[in-house]
């Protein structure tokens, strides 16, 4: 399995990040990573090249992306929320799946993906609405036709804790690692050789370990 992992994080050590590397612990398969801050990639500028045939005229790390997501089984996406929004250099990157709208909703041609399942991480603090941020995800993702796409959960306490130490966001983040790890038998839902996050507590604060755990049979997430 191949999932594309999408940073929408600036911060190397922040929450973001920090989520990320548990889940680059967990996910079966190989991975590709994209960081929204430091990628060569130019935000699309609606020249309208890929309305008329596929492609971009900027030659940068997108070009990566595309040949990338011609095989990819899963996307992960993760980012803060800022001004209850997914960061600004993430939808810059987003706005270049714009060859992937215009086939689909001008010249009518099939997109030649098949991506079965996506997972969109969030984390914040303070104000605002994290759903936002979310729907906005959730078109993105929808964009490419992925097939399942996991609900809405968020750490909206980082101003207060990271968001490794919130316990009922740390659960349902490991559901939905586990989403991800997991495919479809003709009889049963199946998780291959899934990761499991064990939390311990170190002078007061909770950090997450990864582990390996055996081949289970597993219930597929209610969606």
């Amino acid at each position: 399995m191949k999932t594309l992992i999408l940073n929408g994080s600036p911060r190397k050590n922040g929450d973001t990040a920090q989520l990320l590397e548990l889940a680059k612990a967990q996910l079966q398969g190989t991975y590709h990573v994209v960081s929204a801050y430091t990628a060569d990639i130019h935000p699309c500028i609606d020249c309208r090249h890929c309305q008329k045939q596929f492609g971009c005229i900027f030659a940068d790390e997108m070009e990566t992306v595309y040949t990338y997501l011609k095989d990819c089984d899963r996307i992960l996406l993760a980012s803060p929320i800022y001004f209850s929004e997914l960061t600004g250099s993430l939808l810059n990157v987003a706005s270049r799946l714009q060859p992937y709208f215009y086939a689909r909703y001008f010249r009518k041609e099939p997109i030649p993906l098949h991506i079965q399942k996506a997972v969109t991480v969030l984390v914040g603090g303070g104000t605002g609405s994290p759903e936002r941020a979310y729907h906005t995800a959730t078109e993105i993702l929808r964009l490419l036709q992925i097939k399942e796409i996991y609900p809405f959960f968020c750490s909206h306490h980082t101003d207060q804790i990271p968001a490794t130490a919130d316990l009922d966001f740390m659960q349902t983040f490991q559901k939905a690692m586990l989403f991800l790890n997991t495919y479809q038998t003709a009889d049963a839902p199946y998780s291959f050789g899934a990761s499991a996050v064990f939390f311990v507590s170190v002078s007061g604060s909770w950090y997450g370990i990864a582990g390996m755990v055996i081949v289970m049979r597993v219930p597929l997430p209610k969606l």
